[in-house]
């Protein structure tokens, strides 16, 4: 189809947005690094996640083509690796760019060569007393067998001399003592890695043979598990698949500059790897220890302006959470908004309520030290009925969410895993409490992010809390579905997939679609993190022809191409990639009005999403909030700092100001700014009322004695008159 895209190549164009951060000249330097190393991770994910489901696709034999490009798993194969190649020179680029820059603040990554002769003989001598008791080299052959690789790790390989065929040396280069980074001046500026201090010496590793060549190698491996399941025996299926992911097959080979040919054919052949899954890197294999240089200078100019979430303007210190949510709906913005303040308290609070009777949450990642996990235990050894659905499959969080689980076991939590062949990636909690004069109260959050507070600080997200009956029927509908594993068909408000989530989207749309035909202005809007769901992006372009209007934000894969004469005419697509991680959905259906209808919910316009999930989406139904999502979204659509736009050749453009006149505007920085002020002009009008309130009871004092003196004289002066 002419106007969609391959899932995979739009995910990599993604990535290459999050590399040009590194570059960007108005990102500090320090927190370039930060970004370069991001896209490494994203990529090293992508590789384990994505390029191992289609290495296995490909392995099968399956013919079976992508709805969106045509292409078979083996075609895409080919497309992905030539597009990691083609940007592996910009990767290179940004990283030594601002290393050269950062050397003007004393910043200097040294190599071998590059080290002084002083510098040298310091780490022969750290390398034989720090480095060469705890590692060992390994000799391969043909009679000799190759070791287990693990995943991301780096190990020095050196060919050898051998009489006859070839003879590889392998030492891998971390153990629980070592520090990848080696200081070589007092404030640790100057460094080089331990990789390269292990690869320069590495032949006396192998005495007995002589060193004909060097390099460094990464393995990554497949990541694809999945099993399906429920109960204890499902944990238990999970726990031995988490210790088998670490062994799945090799999906790339990484190399340092160039290696022998012949030795390199060998190493590939024992990792069963085609020399097209070998790629080739000139600066560090593993760039996560860019995080750690950002401690070593705290200039001010090569960091980020200080952030910290505010204590939301909405809520009252004096109130309980839950009986101002009774009064009112509540909206908070993360991380312009602090989740400590507001929804970890609403848990805390709860936990200890006498008069809260159940506390049920789905919960998909956690932070390390949980709150959330702390406050649910607290609720359950106080005698409250707790139901928490975990998610066991949450890739790469399933060990901790094993762990969790059974924390939250053996507190009294009741625990369990959802239906056996969907996620759970639903952001739902439901409180019942008793209510004054009989019956039960209810809150209802529905959130678009984790209940992690860690990345609360980092994500951008929308959490609705409300009161609504209708919406906590169709929230404890959820839970006993979770419960039974069972799905929800029907709901009053509540989206739900996998069942009640994309026909009420797709109908929504449909409504703007009629009204574009009937001469009106039909308008769809959504930010998501992804947009690949087919049956939704042929409605969209259906909708497009209609003539409605359609504004997307989109962080990352985007399989909808926009302005594509007679499909796509009328739709815009934004990618905002900047100093948070956007991640809160919104979905809008029509233009400003009380007819107009507005969610935020846990569900990317994704099949796996839609269809596949448990995910839960909620209508904002009070005015305030609607226009306060409203403007957050036209914010979005102005930012010309942070944001790309999509042309219709499938190419990003950033969305410079347009004119001399406009002013730069940064969305995240914008929110931030605005929560500030928010605060600011609450404890403001607080300050305020209070002064009022001294003056009043001032006047009133005044005023008091005032009659008290009146009340005192007058008799005098009657008496006076009296004695005349």
């Amino acid at each position: 189809m002419e106007y969609l895209e391959n899932r995979e190549l739009s995910w990599l164009k993604f990535n290459k947005r999050v590399l040009e951060e590194a570059t960007a000249p108005e990102t500090p330097l320090l927190e370039r690094l930060s970004f370069s190393a991001i896209y490494q991770s994203n990529l090293d994910e992508f590789f384990m996640v994505r390029v191992g489901a289609l290495t296995e696709d490909a392995r099968s034999g399956s013919r079976k083509k992508d709805s969106r490009s045509g292409m078979t798993a083996a075609e895409q194969l080919d497309a992905v690796f030539t597009a990691v190649r083609r940007t592996q020179p910009d990767v290179e680029d940004a990283y030594r760019k601002t290393m050269d820059e950062l050397a003007a603040h004393g910043f200097r990554h040294v190599t071998m060569a590059s080290a002084t002769e002083e510098e040298r003989s310091f780490l022969e001598l750290y390398f034989k007393r720090e480095m060469k008791p705890f590692i060992s080299g390994i000799v391969v052959n043909d009679a000799l067998p190759f070791p287990f690789l693990k995943n991301k790790e780096l190990y020095a390989v050196v060919r050898l001399s051998a009489k006859k065929n070839v003879a590889i040396g392998i030492v891998p280069v971390n153990h629980e003592h070592s520090e990848r980074i080696i200081p070589l001046s007092k404030d640790g500026k100057r460094f080089i890695l331990e990789e390269e201090v292990v690869l320069h010496f590495a032949h006396l590793m192998f005495k007995s043979y002589k060193v004909l060549d060097r390099a460094l190698i990464r393995v990554t491996r497949s990541a694809d598990i999945m099993v399906s399941g429920k109960g204890a025996e499902f944990r238990d299926r999970m726990e031995e698949l988490v210790v088998k992911r670490t062994k799945l097959a090799p999906v790339r080979l990484e190399i340092s500059d160039e290696f022998s040919r012949e030795a390199l054919d060998y190493i590939c052949r024992k990792l069963k790897l085609k020399y097209s899954r070998v790629f080739t890197s000139h600066i560090p294999l593993d760039l996560s220890y860019l995080f750690e240089l950002q401690e070593l200078d705290a200039d001010p100019a090569l960091h980020y302006i200080p952030r910290q979430p505010r204590k939301p303007a909405a809520l009252s210190d004096t109130k309980p959470v839950f009986s101002q949510i009774k009064s009112r709906d509540l909206l908070l913005s993360y991380p312009f908004e602090s989740m400590n303040l507001s929804f970890i308290r609403l848990l805390q609070e709860s936990a200890s309520d006498p008069k809260v009777t159940s506390i049920k949450i789905t919960l998909y990642r956690l932070a390390r030290n949980s709150q959330v996990v702390d406050a649910l235990c607290t609720a359950a050894e106080q005698g409250k009925e707790v139901l928490v659905m975990i998610e066991l499959r949450a890739r790469f969080d399933e060990a901790n969410n094993i762990e969790w689980s059974k924390q939250l076991q053996a507190a009294g939590v009741k625990v369990i895993y959802g239906p056996k062949d969907y996620k759970a990636h639903s952001k739902l909690l439901l409180i019942t409490r008793k209510a004054q004069g009989g019956g039960f109260d209810y809150v209802t959050q529905v959130g678009t992010g984790n209940y992690n507070e860690k990345t609360s600080a980092l994500y951008t997200d929308l959490m609705l809390l409300t009161a609504d009956r209708d919406i906590a029927a169709d929230a404890e509908d959820v839970f006993n579905a979770l419960l039974n594993c069972t799905l929800v068909e029907k709901t009053r408000k509540l989206l739900v997939s996998p069942l009640a989530l994309r026909p009420q989207v797709l109908a929504m749309m449909d409504e703007q679609i009629a009204i574009a035909k009937n001469g009106g202005k039909g308008y769809i809007a959504a930010k998501v993190n992804s947009l690949c769901d087919k049956v939704i992006m042929d409605k969209m372009a259906e909708a497009s022809q209609a003539g409605v209007k359609i504004d997307l934000v989109i962080r990352g894969i985007c399989c909808l191409i926009p302005g594509v004469p007679g499909y796509t005419d009328n739709i815009t697509v934004r990618s905002i990639v900047g100093r948070f991680l956007e991640h809160s959905r919104i979905f809008i259906f029509g233009t400003d009005g009380k007819e107009q209808k507005i969610y935020i919910g846990s569900a990317d316009y994704m099949s796996r999403n839609t269809i596949r999930r448990v995910e839960v989406a909620a209508p904002v139904e009070d005015e305030k909030l609607k226009k306060r999502i409203r403007d957050m979204f036209h914010t979005l659509m102005r930012d010309n700092v942070k944001a790309r736009i999509m042309l219709s050749d499938g190419k990003y453009v950033r969305a410079n100001a347009r004119r001399a006149t406009d002013e730069p505007l940064n969305s995240q920085e914008f929110f931030y700014d605005e929560a500030y002020k928010r605060l600011e002009d609450k404890q403001a009008r607080q300050e305020q009322l209070r002064i009022n309130r001294e003056k009043g009871a001032a006047k009133a004092s005044k005023r008091k004695n005032t009659a008290k003196k009146s009340s005192g004289t007058a008799p005098k002066r009657k008496k006076a008159k009296k004695a005349d």
